[in-house]
């Protein structure tokens, strides 16, 4: 073929010199520069995928992501749980007469008691969580729900709280501020959990659990303040603010013994700001750490959960359960991360093998014909 050389104007027709020099009306030039960005003669690599490049890529992902995946299954199984319902709907539970009776009105909370077993014993430190289901901390009006200014500690937030805490901004009897404000803080969970060891002979123990160390550093020591200093009297600091419409007592009687984990800072309510992504979820409620002289924080054998239910969850049919969980380096107990990567590395040394043995069997082409010239 005979190489020809472009000529615009010849192409454009007899028109195009007469509209070059037109008036206003003249037709601009809609070919892009010759450029190497606009005529895309920009360097560019584009792999030529062989049998060469791509079998080995499947049997190395394979090869690593397997045993990866194996190792993180058993970190996982390794990990002990136990987990309890003490919702109470069943008729002759313990908690059902709690269960049954017990809404955000009532004025005396109600206590109940659930027996069970712990066939293995817990060694290293020992997390109990509580968890709810079918509750959707997730939805978009709850999350935005709260005043980060006011839990901040800002004082102009605390008397005149943001608009996104309506309808818990102000009190309806009052008319004062709510502190805090939202339908996150309005919700608190606040079930009273203690655990019991019931000794070989009889005896009954109290487990001890830590109630610091539950919240996130950040959450703890920046996003969550209150007014002023910590330390001055919280009753004056939150003097003219009410108390949020479920709440039995106001934010600054969360922990009246610790003036430390008092007010906007106390733990328990930190951790409950932090809202679930999936309606089933749980939260870290206490700790049990393991104490030098004993071999195990909660030996096996027989233990008793006394519940103080202030928590109704009968009005979004939700239920209710305590876990007890001891941590490894990647976490709690979720098989689902190794079980990925065992899938994934599996998948990928299936499909290496069926694409060598397809290769070898249909590939009759030379070396030399692979690429062409």
């Amino acid at each position: 073929m005979m190489a020809s050389s472009y000529n615009a104007k010849e192409e454009d027709g007899p028109h195009s010199e007469s509209s070059t020099h037109g008036g206003t009306g003249a037709a601009k030039n809609k070919k892009p520069d010759n450029t190497a960005f606009k005529q895309q003669r920009l360097p560019a690599w584009q792999p030529i995928l062989t049998a060469g490049t791509v079998l080995p890529a499947f049997f190395v992902i394979g090869l690593i992501f397997i045993p990866i995946g194996i190792g993180l299954y058993v970190t996982s199984n390794n990990i002990k749980e136990f987990e309890i319902d003490y919702t109470g709907l069943e008729l002759g539970s313990p908690c059902h007469d709690c269960s049954k009776n017990f809404t955000w009105n009532s004025t005396t909370p109600c206590v109940c008691a659930l027996n069970f077993t712990l066939e293995q014993p817990f060694e290293s430190n020992v997390y109990m969580y509580y968890g709810l289901s079918n509750f959707y901390q997730n939805h978009r009006r709850y999350v935005k729900s709260r005043d980060d200014r006011q839990l901040n500690g800002d004082p102009t937030s605390l008397m005149k709280p943001s608009k996104e805490c309506e309808p818990y901004r102000t009190s309806a009897e009052t008319k004062e501020p709510i502190a805090p404000c939202g339908a996150i803080a309005n919700s608190l969970f606040n079930d009273t959990l203690e655990l019991y060891y019931i000794e070989p002979n009889g005896t009954t123990t109290e487990i001890h659990l830590a109630k610091k160390g539950i919240a996130w550093w950040t959450d703890k020591h920046v996003k969550f303040r209150n007014p002023a200093n910590d330390k001055e009297n919280l009753t004056e600091l939150f003097k003219g603010t009410a108390k949020p419409v479920n709440w039995r007592k106001p934010v600054y009687e969360l922990d009246s013994s610790d003036p430390e984990n008092n007010g906007f800072i106390n733990e328990d309510f930190i951790v409950w700001m932090r809202t679930a992504a999936l309606p089933t979820f749980r939260k870290l409620y206490r700790i049990i750490h393991k104490k030098p002289s004993t071999t195990s924080t909660l030996p096996s054998g027989r233990y008793t959960l006394k519940v103080t239910y202030n928590y109704p969850v009968h009005s979004f049919s939700g239920r209710k359960r305590m876990i007890l969980s001891t941590i490894s380096w990647m976490g709690g107990k979720n098989p689902f991360l190794g079980i990925a990567y065992i899938t994934v590395g599996s998948i990928c040394f299936f499909l290496g093998v069926v694409l060598l043995i397809i290769h070898h069997k249909y590939d009759t082409r030379s070396n030399s014909a692979d690429i062409p010239n």
